[in-house]
C-alpha cells in the first residue's frame, strides 16, 4: 500500500512539474519554412525582457490546413498559437475553436497590433458578421494567385485571361496548383466574367457563394483544360519553372517571387501576372486555438510578429508579403531600382500613391480591385472536393495516353514474340517419349 501511495505521489509530482513547465512553454504550430530562424530564436529573450518571465518555444510545422485543423478539432491538441489560412480561420470561428485575444495583457506602449494594415483588418472582417474578427486573429502573410510564366515561351498578353488554360497550343505546358479552393475561386471568375462586367454579380459573391451551377461551370472548364495540364502540384511546379523546363504555372504570388529570384541566378527570366478576370486574395493569420494553455505567451508572440523589423526579416526569408504596413515596411518596399510604380494607398495609406514596389509582392490598386477573399465552403465542401477529384482523375492527357498505349503495345509484341520463340524451340527438341 505504501508503494502504491508512493507511486501515486510520484505521478502527481510529475504532473505538477509538467504543468509548471507548461506554464512557461509556448507551443507554436505553423507552416513549414514560414518564419525567419533568427526571429523564432529571438522570442524567448524578447519575452523575458518584456515580461520578466522565461519561456521555452516548442515549434512544430504542418503542410496543409486540414491536418492542422484535425489536430485541434479532433485531437484537442494544446497548441498555444497557430497560423491557419483565411477559410480555416472562418471555419474555426463558426465552430468556436478560437479564443479571443486578450490584448490588455500588453501595455499600449508595447503594442504592435496597430501596424497591421487596415486593408487586412477589413478583409478579415468579411469572414464573419457575428463577431469582431480582429479580436480573434491577426494577419501574418498575404498574396494573390496568378500565372508564373517564362516569357521565352509565352507572353504576358497571352496570359491576360484565365482562358489561356484552354488554348490547345499549351498542351502539357501548364502546371496547376493542387489546391481546389484556389483554382475554383479564379476559374469561377473567368466563367462568369461577362456577368461581372454586366453588374449581375460581384467577384465577392462568386468566390464566397458556391452553388452547384457554378461548380458545374468550373468543372466543365477544367475538364476542357485538362489536356494542357502537365501536372497537379503544390511545390515542384515552381522548381520546374526555375529550370526552364515549364512554360507556365498557376501559382501563389509568394512562390512566384521565390521562383523568379531563383531562376534569375541561373540566367532564366520569369514573370508573374494576375489575369483580367481577377483572382483570390488570400491571408494567413495568427490565432489562439480553443485548447491553448499558455495564452499569455501566445498573445505576446503575436505582438512580437507585428514588430516591423521582424516582419521585414520574415518577408526576406520566406518570400511572402507581411500584413504589416508600417513606415519602415513601406521604406523597405520602395525600391528605386524598380522602374514601374504602383498605387499602394489601399495598403500603406496616404503617401503611397506611386511606390517603386515589386508588384508580385504588392499589386497595384487596380489588381486588388479585381480580387476577392476566399471563404469556407461550408455545406458545399464535399461537392467542391468531389468536383476536384473528378477533374483530376488519372490526369492522363492525350499525349500521355498515346505513350502509355505504345508502351503497352510494345510489351505485348515482346511477350508474343517470346512465347512464339519458346514454342518453336520446344518443337525442335526430342520428346521424352522418343527418348
Amino acid at each position: 500500500m505504501k508503494r502504491i501511495s508512493s507511486f501515486l505521489l510520484m505521478v502527481l509530482f510529475a504532473m505538477g512539474s509538467f504543468a509548471a513547465d507548461r506554464a512557461h512553454t509556448l507551443k507554436v504550430y505553423n507552416w513549414a519554412d514560414y518564419i525567419d530562424e533568427d526571429v523564432l530564436n529571438g522570442f524567448p529573450a524578447w519575452y523575458k525582457q518584456m515580461t520578466g518571465e522565461d519561456v521555452e518555444v516548442i515549434y512544430q510545422t504542418f503542410d496543409i490546413n486540414e491536418s492542422m485543423l484535425t489536430q485541434i478539432e479532433v485531437g484537442h491538441e494544446d497548441y498555444d498559437v497557430i497560423c491557419p489560412s483565411e477559410y480555416i480561420i472562418e471555419r474555426m470561428l463558426k465552430q468556436g475553436l478560437l479564443l479571443p485575444l486578450d490584448k490588455t495583457l500588453i501595455p499600449d506602449s508595447l503594442s504592435n497590433f496597430h501596424h497591421v494594415a487596415p486593408f487586412v483588418v477589413d478583409k478579415f472582417q468579411q469572414m464573419s458578421q457575428k463577431v469582431q474578427v480582429s479580436d480573434y486573429t491577426v494577419g501574418y502573410m498575404w498574396g494573390t494567385t496568378g500565372f508564373l510564366f517564362n516569357p521565352t515561351f509565352v507572353s504576358k498578353e497571352e496570359l491576360s485571361s484565365w482562358g489561356a488554360i484552354l488554348d490547345p497550343k499549351y498542351e502539357d505546358k501548364i502546371y496547376m496548383k493542387d489546391a481546389f479552393r484556389d483554382i475554383y475561386s479564379v476559374i469561377v471568375l473567368y466563367a462568369y466574367y461577362q456577368d461581372i462586367l454586366d453588374g449581375k454579380v460581384t467577384r465577392d459573391e462568386l468566390v464566397g457563394q458556391i452553388t452547384q451551377e457554378r461548380l458545374d461551370s468550373v468543372e466543365h472548364i477544367l475538364l476542357r483544360a485538362k489536356e494542357n495540364v502537365a501536372g497537379w502540384e503544390v511545390d515542384f511546379g515552381k522548381e520546374e519553372m526555375t529550370k526552364g523546363k515549364a512554360w507556365m504555372n498557376v501559382s501563389w504570388s509568394g512562390d512566384a517571387q521565390w521562383a523568379i529570384e531563383e531562376a534569375a541566378e541561373v540566367g532564366i527570366n520569369l514573370d508573374y501576372i494576375v489575369p483580367k478576370e481577377g483572382s483570390n486574395v488570400w491571408f494567413d493569420g495568427w490565432c489562439i486555438p480553443k485548447y491553448a494553455v499558455n495564452t499569455k505567451a501566445a498573445t505576446w508572440w503575436i505582438n512580437y510578429m507585428c514588430i516591423p523589423q521582424n516582419a521585414i526579416k520574415n518577408m526576406e526569408y520566406i518570400g511572402y508579403v507581411s500584413c504589416i504596413a508600417s513606415p519602415e515596411v513601406l521604406e523597405w518596399a520602395d525600391d528605386d531600382e524598380i522602374e514601374d510604380t504602383a498605387d499602394l494607398t489601399y495598403f500603406f495609406g496616404e503617401g503611397a500613391e506611386a511606390v517603386h514596389a515589386n508588384q508580385v509582392f504588392y499589386p497595384d490598386q487596380s489588381v486588388i480591385n479585381r480580387c476577392a477573399l476566399m471563404h469556407d465552403a461550408g455545406s458545399q465542401a464535399e461537392s467542391l472536393i468531389a468536383m476536384w477529384n473528378r477533374v483530376k482523375g488519372d490526369n492522363l492527357s492525350t499525349s500521355m495516353i498515346i505513350i502509355v498505349v505504345i508502351i503497352v503495345a510494345l510489351l505485348l509484341i515482346y511477350l508474343i514474340f517470346t512465347i512464339f520463340a519458346r514454342r518453336r524451340n520446344e518443337s525442335r527438341r526430342p520428346s521424352k517419349r522418343r527418348r
